[in-house]
């Protein structure tokens, strides 16, 4: 690996992140640039248009340093894609790497705290609130930055390609429209390096190793043409609300949360459970404590590494939004009509999402109980992700950056969420390296209230970029 000064490499991505990323992700978060899920009018609006010209701006005044280039591309009817091409050295300038990230947002939510909003920035030590700045603002500040950090020691990379998305939040329906329609401008791609990721904690450096897949829909149960009073109606007409708990349960175990559908599982490989153990070590009780729970409510389980399995490989079911009730000071003595639920599956990293779609609709449309009207309409289910074996090159040089820039080893774990472009890339640059990471750690509360970027963590990534670019090229 080459030689790469830690303390210039450590001033340098202090600096421009104090001086210039922070104050650019503070203008960042005030912009409420949605994704198209939940703003359909987002291109009539503007805001995503003024989150890719912030960006676009800062990003411009760094090109010369690396001799790159940028370019806004617009596919007809989809979001903006910004794509930085940065020249690469010697022998290795056709040898792509990928970096990844995006910046559209969730919605508000509902919770935060006095004096924090979703698009009211506040810094508070260590911590930058707001919607979007770890999730995922940051990305193409600390891809670029480590690019120039590089130049800065006259250390050679490989030709890099920075994509930064915006409609990850809705599934990433535009991106694998981009990768085809830029192939050639990507070129081949030998490491992917995607910054939208989680951290076990903020001590070390934690690596992605899988993504949960997800089936999302909205089920709705349907017993009545309208309400009718329940003195009269109850015990005639079964409740919609009853109808809806009986199909949850042909997907769970209402008592411990397991998913009970045996098509809807997928074998743990033995090296993740490996990895489970070690991370939950690492961690220990923040497993579990860096969730919110109210005064004595427990977990679903005391074995912490069993845990991170639930989290990051079972099948696991929520019920996200609800509908068909009226809030309970307006509700009167009436028997409802419908009840309907939005329902959010997780699924393990190596299950076929599609096919996994299918069989949930048949388990819950099959057979309705006393006849009701049962639909389950499915949103695009999106395959999971289980990262290939890393190279010998590629796992010494994360292992030292890790030293490097926290002084500890690093840590592997899949993470519960997902990230929906990431199956296709695996398919798409089959002979590829990743680094998965991220800055997402202990009450961040990504898409929740008090969402927060952790500064120090976003320098350290930084670093580690750099380093990884670096061995990529010494390869």
């Amino acid at each position: 690996m080459p030689e790469i000064a830690q303390a210039q490499l450590r001033k340098f991505v202090d600096q421009i992140w104090d001086a210039e990323i922070v104050p650019t992700l503070v203008e960042y978060i005030k912009i409420p640039n949605k994704s198209p899920s939940f703003e359909p009018d987002w291109e009539k609006l503007g805001h995503m248009e003024k989150a890719v010209q912030l960006l676009k701006g800062w990003a411009e005044k760094k090109l010369p340093a690396l001799n790159a280039t940028l370019s806004v591309e617009r596919l007809p009817g989809r979001t903006p894609l910004i794509l930085i091409d940065v020249p690469g050295a010697g022998a290795k300038k056709n040898d792509t790497v990928l970096l990844y990230g995006h910046l559209d947002k969730q919605p508000e939510m509902t919770g935060w705290v006095d004096g924090k909003g979703p698009w009211i920035p506040v810094i508070e030590g260590d911590k930058l609130y707001g919607r979007g700045g770890a999730d995922d603002g940051y990305a193409m500040f600390g891809a670029l930055s480590a690019l120039l950090a590089l130049k800065d020691q006259g250390v050679p990379h490989a030709r890099a390609v920075i994509i930064i998305e915006a409609s990850e939040e809705s599934g990433s329906p535009d991106l694998p429209f981009y990768i085809d329609a830029l192939s050639e401008k990507i070129g081949q791609v030998s490491l992917v390096v995607c910054l939208d990721s989680g951290c076990g904690d903020y001590e070390r450096l934690w690596l992605t190793t899988s993504l949960r897949g997800l089936v999302g829909g909205t089920l709705r149960v349907d017993v009545l043409n309208e309400g009718v009073h329940s003195g009269d109606a109850s015990g005639i007409v079964p409740s919609s609300f009853r109808i809806m708990r009986q199909l949850l349960a042909r997907l769970e175990n209402i008592d411990t949360g397991e998913v009970i559908v045996e098509d809807l599982k997928a074998a743990i490989p033995p090296e993740r459970v490996t990895q489970a153990k070690v991370a939950a070590d690492a961690l220990g009780d923040e497993v579990f404590a860096k969730f919110p729970f109210v005064k004595g409510m427990k977990p679903a389980g005391t074995d912490r590494a069993e845990l991170v399995l639930n989290r990051t490989w079972r099948p696991a079911l929520s019920v996200t939004g609800f509908a068909g009730a009226p809030t309970p000071q307006n509700a009167g003595n009436v028997l409802r009509p419908f009840t309907e639920a939005k329902l959010s599956m997780r699924l393990p990293p190596t299950l076929d999402a599609v096919t996994a779609a299918e069989k949930m609709k048949q388990v819950l449309e099959r057979d309705p109980p006393y006849g009701a009207k049962v639909s389950f309409q499915l949103e695009e289910p999106g395959t999971g992700w289980n990262a290939p074996k890393s190279t010998p090159w590629l796992e010494t040089a994360l292992e030292d950056a890790a030293h490097a820039s926290w002084g500890k080893p690093m840590a592997q774990m899949g993470e519960g969420g997902s990230i929906p472009f990431m199956a296709m890339l695996g398919k798409k640059y089959p002979q590829a390296q990743f680094v998965v990471t991220g800055v997402l750690g202990p009450h961040s509360n990504a898409h929740g209230p008090n969402e927060f970027l952790h500064i120090p963590t976003g320098k350290r990534v930084t670093e580690v970029v750099a380093r990884a670019l670096a061995a990529h090229y010494e390869r």
